[in-house]
């Protein structure tokens, strides 16, 4: 059937609604005995509201809409139409009939007209729901929290956009709310009933619909949900609704990230604002993970210049373009280079002159940098050296470092270099103008080598997942978080400071990726397996986030500590460069023996994997 032919039946229906209210009016009206005078009026009326009635159903656009789809708007329109239809209807027959129709038979007219055109619709709308979503097909779905945010996600649920979602119920905490009804939905529970509540209840999805609560208290109810096995959607926390409207459009996939149960960091704007704002900036390693994310970060603060440099041209270029399009007035200059290349930087700080600069560019992964020491040297260490030396030169306000926990008791060439690093730009605090800081955090979540993205990766592939050991743990934070840390460090910063962040308790590894494959929509070991591969070169089972000589201290900020730990002489520093620079062409066991020297690296403690 066509849309026209539903159209044109749908209008004829409408119009024998129209004949058989005015028919039936007249027959209660007189009891089923209309008198002759009366049935002439009774057609001649029929007659004027076929035009007025049927004018004004065509005139609302009641066969313009999808009624499968109907809503409250379309019952509105509705009612508009046969409001409109009846006032008209009525005032012409008051002028053109000879005789007053009964003011009865035009209110029960009305009623009919209004209850059949609309039940007419319902109706159709009923049936093709029936008709195409069938009790299997349903998503039964259950809200977590049933307060303003779950009634509005409630309220769109329940509209017809959503046809095969079927809401069963809320769950809340509250025990005023318990057994009552929401919307003709009912509280089955609190957030410990949950498990208990699927089950009984055959629920698809839950939606943690609970913006303003704590990441502690959403890492909890996360943790219980992913229990039962079926699909988890959340609003984001308030601060992400920025438009200020919660929509079932900000639903998004529970990720590992709110199962942390850590607070974010909240940064303090107007520091940040005093150091940056009006500033050259420039950021090494602008392309990768951290590198690009601090660029997103600082250009909102309106820096006068903001350097991106980047080794390879095709991440430099795709962070270029997503600024240009984010901040079009924002100054932004690309440099293609190797922080190696001193002459370069020399350049570069020569023809720009930076007033602050972050230095992202490293190499950080563990297992590679074991197998190429001579490359972790040169990126990590010299090239440290060089931008820092370039910092002081040419009068760089501050300059801060981006190091990891893998520098504390280092067990890897890559640790190890990261803590030369730290050491470097601490003794050059010591004689510059410059005010030298490093910020030391832990892995990122999403970074390019997480073990996050290659967890999905296996999981996408069927599995299985391979996870070292099943007791090897971490300190983990979000990109975002990371970044926020090191910006907000640099408004600290008086100089020689390793800045670290409260990043709440360590994860197994083992249960990161157990609860990826559950959140994944599978079950661990049974749809997807879970192998042990045994721990990697340089690797060890547990990070530190300080080493035994550096104090912690407290910062204005409640998230972010200071550790300022015995800083080696300069020129101690640069003889040990010599023999690192010596040894660079020779075996790795020859450069791993200098870099002992220098910051002895623990060994690691092959544990036996079962």
């Amino acid at each position: 059937m066509t849309a026209k032919t539903r159209v044109f039946m749908l209008f004829m229906i409408d119009l024998a609604i129209i004949w058989f209210s005015i028919v039936t009016s007249y027959l209660f009206r007189f009891y089923n005995d209309i008198p002759q005078e009366y049935v002439v009026q009774m057609l001649l009326y029929g007659l004027i509201c076929t035009i007025s009635f049927g004018g004004s159903l065509i005139y609302f656009g009641l066969y313009r809409r999808m009624w499968q789809y109907a809503s409250i708007g379309e019952i509105v329109s509705v009612m508009k139409a046969i409001v409109v239809g009846a006032v008209i209807s009525y005032a012409v027959a008051f002028v053109m009939l000879p005789s007053r129709v009964p003011f009865s038979i035009e209110v029960r007219s009305v009623e009919t007209i209004l209850l059949l055109v609309g039940g007419v619709r319902l109706f159709w709308r009923v049936f093709r729901r029936g008709r195409f979503n069938s009790v299997d097909t349903e998503v039964h779905t259950l809200i977590v929290g049933a307060g303003d945010c779950g009634i509005l996600i409630a309220r769109e649920l329940k509209g017809a956009s959503f046809a095969n979602t079927r809401l069963i119920g809320f769950v809340d905490d509250s025990a005023d709310k318990l057994h009552l009804k929401i919307l003709g939905v009912p509280v089955l529970g609190n957030r410990y009933d949950i498990p208990r509540i699927v089950k009984e209840r055959g629920i698809h999805e839950i939606i943690i619909a609970m913006p303003s609560v704590s990441r502690s208290e959403i890492s909890e109810i996360v943790s219980l949900s992913k229990t039962t096995g079926v699909k988890l959607k959340i609003i984001p926390a308030l601060s992400d609704l920025i438009t200020g409207k919660v929509s079932i459009k900000k639903l998004r996939d529970v990720s590992v990230e709110d199962l942390l149960g850590r607070e974010p960091i909240v940064a303090d704007m107007n520091s940040i604002l005093g150091y940056v704002h009006n500033k050259t900036v420039l950021v090494t390693g602008a392309g990768g993970s951290i590198g690009s994310e601090l660029c997103r970060q600082i250009s909102p603060f309106a820096p006068d210049k903001l350097l991106i440099l980047g080794h390879g041209e095709n991440s430099i270029y795709t962070i270029e373009m997503e600024l240009r399009k984010s901040f079009p007035e924002l100054s932004i200059v690309t440099v293609i280079a190797d922080v190696q290349d001193r002459t370069r930087m020399m350049e570069v700080f020569e023809s720009h002159k930076p007033q602050v600069v972050f230095h992202a560019a490293a190499h950080k992964h563990v297992p590679l940098m074991e197998r190429n020491p001579s490359e972790a040297i040169k990126n990590n260490v010299f090239g440290t050296r060089n931008v820092a030396d370039c910092a002081d030169k040419y009068g760089v306000e501050r300059f801060v470092l981006i190091s990891s926990d893998k520098a504390v008791n280092p067990t890897s060439v890559m640790g190890a270099t990261k803590r030369i690093a730290e050491m470097y730009v601490q003794s050059l605090n010591t004689t510059s103008n410059t005010k030298f800081s490093a910020v030391r955090f832990g892995n990122v979540l999403g970074s390019r080598g997480s073990v996050i993205p290659a967890f999905k990766q296996q999981i996408a592939a069927g599995g299985p997942v391979t996870v070292t050991h099943p007791e090897m743990v971490r300190y983990f934070m979000t990109i975002p978080e990371a970044v926020q840390l090191v910006i907000q460090s640099g408004s600290f910063a008086r100089g020689g400071e390793v800045f670290v962040l409260d990043m709440g308790e360590p994860v197994k590894i083992l249960t990161l990726a157990e609860d990826l494959i559950t959140l994944s929509g599978y079950e661990p070991y049974k749809d997807i397996n879970i192998v042990f591969s045994g721990i990697r070169e340089g690797e060890k089972l547990y990070e530190e986030l300080l080493t035994a000589e550096e104090n912690l201290g407290s910062t204005q900020h409640d998230r972010i500590f200071i550790g300022k730990p015995n800083v080696i002489s300069q020129n101690q520093l640069e003889l040990e460069f010599k023999r690192l620079e010596r040894v660079l062409s020779e075996e790795p066991e020859a450069i791993r023996e200098v870099i002992n020297q220098i910051v002895p690296m623990q060994p690691v403690a092959q544990a036996a994997i079962s």
